[in-house]
């Protein structure tokens, strides 16, 4: 198989199920590292911090870099500081998104009329929808971190952020601006910070209808795994095919 320098590898569903490592993918990490490559983990997951995905993948024996960490939460700061710079922003999300958004500087407040930002909160209630919807009316600029609408974890499959964003946008009738995969934002940050080619990249995840088609869309290769949210049988129903299917990451080695 072709040899990258930059392996863009999706978390949930591929890295991990919940808590659980998926160990094959652990060892490929660390056959990666032992050629002198460093792996970037790209994940739609908005709610938790650059710090805290870099503890939790240590915990199940990898060793990533920070600066090789990028959330959707990231990326919907750095969108939202390019795009709307010097705007007040009000926000849905856990700490992951908040930290996101102060360390790039934006100003967060209960309510604003400039943007609004989507992120995945397992604390979510009546009066947080409400607000938003109620911003989004009077104007507010409709970003959300992701359109997933399920992730797995130990359990099974959780309601993810696309689920409570379609909640938001039904009552409002205005349609969000998407940040993580399927768009290829993520990829280009990583692209433009570290100075890759495209030939160079490869995205690698079990969701096709995320990794997948950010992958397809961003116009670098992708890897599919048949270890989360797709299986390889779905994968090759559609039109647009991955450029290579695996059962795991361990055919990689």
């Amino acid at each position: 198989m072709k040899t990258y320098k930059a392996y863009c590898i999706d978390l949930d569903g591929t890295v991990y199920r919940g808590k659980e490592p998926i160990s094959e993918t652990v060892q490929f990490v660390h056959h990666l590292q032992q050629q002198g490559i460093e792996p970037f983990f790209v994940t739609n997951n908005a709610s938790q911090t650059p710090d805290q995905v870099q503890s939790k993948l240590n915990a199940l024996g990898i060793n990533a870099k920070r600066s090789h960490i990028m959330t959707s939460a990231m990326a919907a700061a750095k969108y939202i500081g390019m795009n709307y710079p010097n705007v007040s922003v009000s926000m849905i999300g856990e700490k992951g998104l908040r930290e996101a958004l102060q360390e790039n500087g934006v100003k967060i407040v209960e309510s604003s009329q400039d943007v609004f930002v989507m992120g995945i909160d397992r604390n979510i209630n009546f009066e947080k929808l409400a607000q938003a919807c109620l911003d989004i009316r009077k104007g507010a600029v409709f970003i959300s971190t992701n359109s997933d609408r399920a992730f797995p974890n130990e359990r099974g499959f959780m309601p993810g952020n696309g689920a409570f964003t379609a909640l938001v946008q039904t009552s409002t009738g205005v349609d969000p601006i998407f940040i993580g995969k399927p768009q290829g934002l993520m990829l280009e940050i990583i692209q433009h910070e570290h100075q890759f080619a495209k030939e160079d990249m490869v995205m690698i995840g079990d969701n096709y209808d995320t990794d997948m088609l950010a992958g397809i869309s961003f116009g670098i290769d992708t890897i599919h795994v048949n270890t989360g949210v797709t299986s390889t049988e779905e994968v090759l129903t559609k039109s647009s095919l991955p450029t290579v299917t695996l059962e795991n990451l361990l055919e990689c080695i």
